[in-house]
């Protein structure tokens, strides 16, 4: 299930009525727009995929492993390829270990991506099990995939930088503070998450 636009705008008036920081910000930028990602496998490969380059590189990638593999590159045939042909499509030594740990946890049954338990943090747990998966891009696929409305990712530094400029704090604050800040915008932390990046984004710097 994923936020809505609505959901998005309600959460956001909630915290509104808290801080009024929220309330220059929608006035500055409007409300952000959903951000959804389709659950399950092919969602935390392209993740995994993605990390550390470019969008456009990363597309070039996926598309060759789609070529080899086929549409969604399923886990059993990324198994099923050996070091070389993974690495004539662009997976480094170091991603084909992250995908293949993905693929081994979902087919021997030790990972459900369908059925995540519901409490968040062991969410988070189960999800930080794949090798190259650490709690940001679980929080960002509970985030975006699940459409949980309480995910608050305080590690992420657009978030950290946004929330600052928002509150009106005179520095970045640290991730403790970025946390302890949110503790009073429960359950809509998600809301604020997603304010920060489209503030970060559209904010003229």
């Amino acid at each position: 299930m994923v936020m809505t636009a609505e959901q998005l705008r309600e959460s956001l008036d909630a915290i509104a009525i808290l801080e009024p920081g929220f309330v220059a910000a929608i006035g500055r930028v409007g409300y952000p727009q959903p951000r959804v990602r389709e659950p399950g496998y092919e969602t935390l490969l392209r993740t995994i995929v993605g990390q550390q380059v470019s969008v456009a590189a990363a597309a070039a990638v996926w598309r060759k492993l789609e070529a080899e593999l086929g549409p969604g590159c399923a886990p059993d045939a990324l198994l099923a390829r050996d070091f070389d042909t993974l690495r004539a499509c662009g997976l480094s030594r170091q991603k084909q270990g992250y995908a293949r740990s993905l693929a081994e946890l979902l087919l021997s049954g030790a990972l459900d991506l369908h059925a995540l338990p519901k409490d968040d943090e062991d969410a988070i747990t189960q999800l930080v099990q794949i090798k190259g998966i650490g709690r940001w891009s679980a929080e960002i696929y509970l985030l975006f995939a699940e459409g949980r409305p309480d995910i608050w990712p305080a590690g992420d530094l657009a978030v950290q930088i946004e929330i600052g400029r928002i509150l009106g704090l005179p520095e970045r604050p640290s991730e403790k503070l970025t946390r302890e800040v949110a503790e009073a915008w429960r359950p809509h932390r998600g809301a604020a998450a997603i304010m920060a990046w489209h503030h970060y984004n559209t904010e003229v710097l």
